[in-house]
């Protein structure tokens, strides 16, 4: 399959020419979540994407395929039951992308702490139990104060009450979009980038029955006509709803920005990921990572009402998260200038949902008086002073209290919904990336729905839990025995072990299609092997159209390998440059382009540079 410049061209003509079962909008997670869906269910497939796949929210998250354990707090044992069995889907079907990291979390004898030791333990029992580690090399262990110390010796030990380990993922969140939108181009489905949405267009009877579309790289506005038209844009969604002037939508989506920021692990150094209350009793909780050579940080949570396409770093985001990190790392003293990189993202919050999931499950916070309640009769019940059905009581007479507070937007629910406006226009919107698969799910099962009882198409949706991404033909049980064996095998055609390494975990069971690229490739000037390799493969495979899609969202080089940057920028350009044909012009244009997201990742305008 060869996913390139030139089948660009041969997917736009077939929009042109078509008339598809559904159009979805939006390149996201979800979006490309559901092409893969629709694409191997056998439905006329496309979806448009205004930028490149991901380059909005599903980009630009902390990296995890997080499982909840906070909402355990709640006791909202749905929520994050749902949410460790997801992973564990997510893991089967893509499972050289979320990886097993297992997740730290101290405890500070404070107000207004998450955790204490005891509810800690209860939490993590339960999660395990959920989980299906207990017994396991992930079941969580506590840690005393010493042995916290001890295994991160930068944390604060002034109020360390101690710890718990427990399992947790990491991810990387744009190359398991870019996997499903490879999967549903290899099935049919015409997936382009840089495709904006225009307007929404309408058949006699006023429905929805596709989009006008303008090419970003042409400039050419045309038509793409569609049964369906599914609408996954994330914190655009109101947007594409009120383009729609044949419905009178009312406004739903309440995003939030998240920033992180990312340090040389020689300044603050974690030995694994780790999870922590800020402190200063506002709800939120921080994460400290450690990838490849470096420590990331965050994230905040605050109302967002600027440029959906843009969101950036703001000073007050800088002081939050270093004013937090350098008290739990007294000893890190990271300052502005430490920063090598860094972004913000966007969350699509639904604001008015209640805190309900159209998957299922439920986020309501509950009073700390309930809370209160409950962990005290735990504690009587295992000192025999109580009995289960003293437990019992107390669990079912729990208070929600009121999640939706218009004050704190960390108490927003994380949660999806799927609504039909009455010209047929499907919205799936709200949700986290560990539940993608799901929402899409539930999306496809309503476009299904809607093609067989209002166009007499009938299809049978495939079982997504068993349908791999592309890559992610490799066995989940022994993903890093595979891995091992990929590695050999670019050792033996001369890469070196960590380039060869590298490139298996990028790539899963896609690698022997870039090590194959070895007989037609030659290094090119200022790039690795390893990169020269990675940099064709994404242009003939995976889409790639500028050099800030392979630098940032391909690979992960702008964010995590800031140190060899600024030297491979010149020559990915000119390598690009010579394979698709550039003209100086565009060779500049694609340079300041990049030129300008390197200095936003950098922080410049902040550091006065």
């Amino acid at each position: 399959m060869v996913f390139s410049l030139e089948r660009r061209k041969q997917d736009i003509q077939a929009l042109k020419e078509e008339t598809l079962d559904v159009l979805i909008i939006g390149g996201g997670i979800t979006g490309a979540g559901t092409a893969l869906q629709a694409s191997a269910s056998g439905l006329k497939t496309g979806l448009v994407e205004m930028q490149d796949f991901a380059e909005g929210t599903s980009s630009r998250s902390t990296k995890l395929v997080h499982g909840g354990l906070r909402y355990l707090k709640n006791f909202d044992v749905e929520v994050v039951a749902d949410t460790v069995q997801e992973r564990a889907v997510v893991q089967g079907i893509a499972p050289h992308i979320p990886k097993a990291d297992p997740m730290i979390l101290p405890i500070y004898d404070e107000p207004g702490s998450t955790f204490s030791m005891f509810s800690l333990k209860v939490a993590m029992d339960l999660y395990d139990q959920l989980a299906s580690v207990t017994g396991t090399k992930y079941a969580n262990i506590t840690l005393t104060k010493e042995e916290a110390l001890e295994r991160v010796p930068q944390l604060k030990s002034e109020g360390l009450l101690g710890a718990g380990v427990y399992l947790d993922y990491r991810n990387n969140d744009a190359r398991l979009v870019i996997e499903n939108i490879k999967r549903a181009a290899e099935d049919g489905g015409h997936m382009v980038s840089r495709m904006k949405v225009v307007g929404i267009l309408h058949d006699q009877q006023d429905k929805a029955c596709g989009a006008k579309v303008e090419d970003l790289l042409t400039g050419e506005t045309f038509e793409i006509k569609a049964r369906i038209v599914l609408n996954t844009t994330g914190p655009w969604s109101d947007t594409i709803r009120q383009m729609d002037d044949k419905t009178d939508a009312a406004p739903q989506m309440r995003p939030t920005k998240g920033v992180h920021l990312v340090v040389d692990n020689s300044k603050l150094h974690v030995p694994q990921p780790t999870y922590f209350d800020t402190g200063k009793q506002d709800g939120r909780m921080v994460f400290v990572i450690p990838r490849e050579e470096k420590t990331y940080f965050g994230t905040t949570d605050t109302d967002y009402k600027g440029d959906f396409s843009n969101p950036t770093v703001e000073q007050s985001d800088v002081d939050y998260l270093l004013d937090i990190v350098n008290d739990r790392y007294p000893s890190a003293n990271i300052t502005l200038d430490d920063i090598e990189s860094s972004w913000a993202g966007l969350r699509p919050l639904i604001a008015t949902n209640g805190g309900s999931d159209y998957n299922g499950g439920s986020k309501q916070a509950i009073t700390d008086e309930s809370f209160d309640r409950v962990i005290s009769t735990i504690e009587a019940y295992q000192k025999g002073n109580a009995d289960r059905i003293d437990v019992e009581d107390a669990l079912q007479s729990v208070e929600s209290s009121n999640a939706e507070s218009g004050a704190n937007p960390s108490s927003i629910s994380r949660g999806s919904a799927l609504d039909i406006d009455e010209d047929g226009l499907i919205t799936v919107a709200g949700g986290k990336i560990t539940d993608y698969r799901k929402m899409a799910l539930g999306a496809m099962r309503k476009v299904i729905e809607v093609l067989d009882h209002d166009f007499n198409k009938s299809f049978q949706l495939i079982d997504s839990t068993q349908y791999p991404v592309s890559g992610g033909d490799l066995n989940p049980q022994e993903v890093d025995e595979e891995t091992d064996k990929l590695t050999q095998q670019g050792v033996e055609l001369g890469l070196s072990e960590s380039e060869a390494s590298y490139l298996a975990n990028l790539y899963g069971s896609n690698t022997p299609k870039v090590f194959a690229l070895l007989d037609d490739v030659e290094k090119a000037e200022g790039l690795t092997l390893a990169d020269t390799l990675s940099l064709r493969y994404a242009m003939d495979e995976e889409m790639t159209l500028t050099p800030s899609d392979f630098l940032i969202r391909r690979t992960n080089h702008m964010l995590f390998m800031r140190d060899t940057l600024d030297s491979i920028i010149e020559p990915v350009i000119e390598e690009m440059a010579r394979y698709q044909g550039w003209t100086e012009e565009m060779k500049v244009q694609y340079k300041n382009e990049l030129e300008a997201a390197v200095a936003e990742s950098d922080l410049k305008t902040l550091k006065g540079e």
